[in-house]
């Protein structure tokens, strides 16, 4: 009988068959072995886990939350390798630890506006990096930091604290805050006790105002209880967060204080330094897109919120824009509030140059791509 595609064993070459094919199997079997051996080699790479403090409660969703963005999308592009925990003020410090917390080590990480660590004795220059007053609105921040020297001179400031930043979240313009009276003049403002960040509270102290610097989780009792006759925040959506509109009945605008408004991520550099090249390539990228994704995130929903303020809420709030001659007030006062501020360190003298700088060169095409639009396009 025959039988097609086997070979009998006296065949001639029957021999030398036999013989390729037990090296050929031993080959396989060897590279197998091999491979079971090296295969956890290759896959296996060290997680990394980080932990990161907020200067904010976690019921701002749209501040607290760009950190929670920025863990996420490191863990998913990192696929697992690099997790970063990230906690709400006050959970595991209060909310202006985190600087000097990132800064020693104790953490590796955090997020907040570099100003509300001017003092004391840190670094004037922080405010600019934050906003200043009659500032730039936050595409021209972006700008600054990506295309001017605005990162490099950040990475300078921090770096002076063993940190190293990225822009985080842009949440401006921003809204002028909440006043139990009107304010129709600037001799309104003396006497006046408010809850103001930044070079604000400076400007209108010139004015015989206070200005306070709080954290987010205590303007509302503050103003509830009359410790403050006015206070700000940032906008419609995180005021009502806040509960802010339940505290005082005039809702001021524009927010002159705080026109281009930036938070920065802080990464403690011997943490940063120790990750693999393409774990810090992985987190630079993803504070880029927190930083976009929050910025056109606060649009709609203070838009949103700024709708259902003034339906739900008539005849309780009244939406009032600060008479001219206050805004002129303010901004004679912020030129020279500015000047003297950045007197103070080399820092700061450096930094207030090269902001000025750039906001001359985009503020005319602002004037010219923009300006008309805003004045009679839209309305």
């Amino acid at each position: 009988m025959e039988t097609k595609g086997v070979v009998s064993a006296n065949e001639p070459g029957a021999s030398a068959r036999r013989r390729f094919l037990v090296k050929a199997g031993g080959a396989l079997a060897a590279m197998g072995a091999a491979a079971v051996v090296e295969a956890p080699a290759v896959i296996a790479q060290p997680k990394v886990k980080w932990r990161l403090s907020t200067a904010y409660p976690a019921s701002l969703d749209t501040l607290h939350g760009a950190a929670e963005r920025l863990a996420a999308i490191v863990n998913e592009m990192s696929g697992g390798r690099f997790v970063i925990e990230v906690f709400p003020a006050g959970q595991i410090m209060k909310a202006f630890d985190c600087f000097d917390e990132t800064s020693k080590g104790t953490i590796e990480a955090f997020m907040s506006v570099p100003y509300y660590f001017t003092e004391p004795k840190r670094e004037p220059a922080f405010e600019w990096f934050t906003t200043v007053p009659f500032g730039m609105n936050p595409q021209g921040m972006a700008a600054w930091f990506h295309y001017g020297d605005g990162l490099k001179l950040l990475q300078e400031s921090y770096g002076a604290f063993n940190l190293v930043p990225k822009p985080g979240t842009g949440f401006a313009p921003q809204m002028g805050g909440w006043f139990r009276k009107k304010i129709t003049s600037p001799a309104d403002y003396k006497g006046l006790r408010m809850r103001i960040g930044g070079l604000g509270g400076k400007i209108i102290g010139r004015l015989g105002a206070t200005g306070i610097l709080m954290p987010a989780s205590e303007i509302f009792g503050a103003l509830e209880r009359g410790v403050i006759d006015a206070g700000e925040w940032v906008g419609p959506y995180d005021d009502m967060k806040l509960g802010l509109h339940n505290t005082a009945p005039y809702y001021y605008y524009p927010g002159w204080h705080e026109p281009g408004t930036m938070q920065s991520f802080g990464f403690n550099r011997k943490a940063y330094e120790a990750l693999p090249v393409d774990l810090r390539q992985t987190l630079e990228h993803a504070a880029a897109a927190t930083e976009v994704y929050g910025l056109s995130g606060y649009h709609q929903r203070n838009a949103a919120a700024l709708a259902r303020m003034r339906t739900e809420f008539k005849g309780k709030i009244e939406l009032i824009q600060f008479p001219v001659p206050v805004l002129k007030e303010l901004k004679k006062i912020a030129v020279d509030v500015l000047r003297e501020e950045s007197g103070k360190t080399p820092m700061a003298k450096k930094v207030y140059a090269s902001f000025n700088k750039f906001q001359e060169l985009v503020g005319p095409w602002d004037m010219v791509a923009e300006g008309a639009h805003h004045q009679y396009v839209i309305r």
